[in-house]
């Protein structure tokens, strides 16, 4: 016991001495706590590098990737119900019977959680929190706050971050709920271990394209929270297609269906579309008509014209100067066996 009190009487006193290292004249706009949050941020940086990555590369090579996934799965599985619960006090009853029958059909059908067999038939995870389940009560998120070794949150995660503590703990959602010190011990290791592994990719990405990677992280982590408030402010979706749900296999569809409903004339029935005639051919289709004594055909020109054939006579040839030589500027070409 003394042991423990005199670790985090060091460490706390590690943080403090961290806090003070390095100060920020101007503070980005809305990180006014910047240079606390970035000397937080190397010194978890420093934690992570040294201590949790070649751990979570040592279990990425060691573990098989099916085992890792179902690891995963259960942990997600039980993160479900906290998440259920959360959807319930946000008002969203769907979102909350959705995941129940998740969590339901994954631990029956899915052996335990191991196989996530709910998102295969079409039922995505819903993901929640408590800290969103503040933001939907109308609580402000307040500045960007680095949690040591945690990382990113702002006050407003920061408060949902021990909800969700106490909450997992009593719906039996997280391994807090373990009575057994040394197992739960070990389950908490096991799920960070596993979580850092299945963020090698993301890191090493970030260690690629990332200039300054505190505020890369920093931008990353709000976005995606306003992003996931905002979904959980808008209208619930009672039926959103998936790729079973369509027949081209989850592909765009880029049939024009003006065309479909139409035919092939329904180009010409839309006056907003531009009309392409030749007025020649207009002419000479009114001379002809006149040589045969009868009325020009008014009709559109998508409609069948009645000619010399369908009226049972002979067609009139006409003279070199009628209705095809009506342009000066065109040559005239005559057939001599004809005459």
């Amino acid at each position: 016991m003394k042991q423990t009190q005199i670790r985090l009487i060091g460490l706390g006193s590690t943080l403090a001495l961290l806090a003070g290292c390095a100060t920020v004249k101007n503070p980005t706009p809305g990180d006014p706590l910047e240079s606390y949050n970035r000397s937080m941020f190397a010194f978890n940086d420093a934690v992570d590098r040294n201590l949790l990555t070649p751990v979570a590369k040592g279990y990425k090579a060691v573990v098989p990737s099916p085992v890792r996934t179902c690891v995963t799965n259960i942990f997600n599985n039980f993160g479900d119900i906290w998440s259920g619960v959360n959807s319930f006090l946000q008002g969203r009853g769907l979102d909350s019977v959705n995941t129940f029958g998740r969590v339901l059909f994954n631990s029956t059908m899915g052996l335990g959680g191991c196989i996530d067999v709910a998102s295969m038939k079409g039922a995505p995870r819903i993901r929640n929190d408590f800290g969103t389940t503040l933001g939907v009560w109308g609580i402000g998120q307040g500045p960007y706050f680095v949690l040591p070794l945690l990382g990113p949150s702002t006050i407003r995660d920061t408060a949902g971050t021990v909800g969700d503590g106490f909450g997992g703990s009593a719906v039996y959602a997280s391994p807090g709920a373990i009575n057994d010190v040394p197992v739960r011990n070990t389950v908490w290791g096991i799920s960070l271990v596993n979580s850092r592994a299945n963020l090698l990719n993301a890191s090493d990405l970030m260690d690629d394209v990332a200039l300054d990677r505190y505020s890369f992280l920093r931008d990353a982590y709000l976005q995606r929270r306003e992003a996931l408030l905002n979904q959980k402010l808008g209208p619930v979706i009672l039926n959103q297609p998936d790729a079973q749900d369509r027949g081209n296999g989850g592909l765009p569809s880029y049939d024009d269906p003006e065309a479909d409903n139409t035919g092939a004339a329904g180009g010409a029935a839309d006056p907003n579309l531009p009309v392409y005639d030749d007025p020649q051919a207009d002419a000479a289709t009114a001379a002809g008509a006149a040589q045969t004594g009868q009325k020009p055909d008014s009709r559109p020109s998508s409609a069948p014209v009645t000619g010399p054939a369908q009226t049972g006579q002979k067609p009139v040839s006409a003279p070199a100067s009628g209705p095809a030589s009506a342009d000066p500027s065109l040559p005239v070409y005559s057939d001599p066996e004809s005459k």
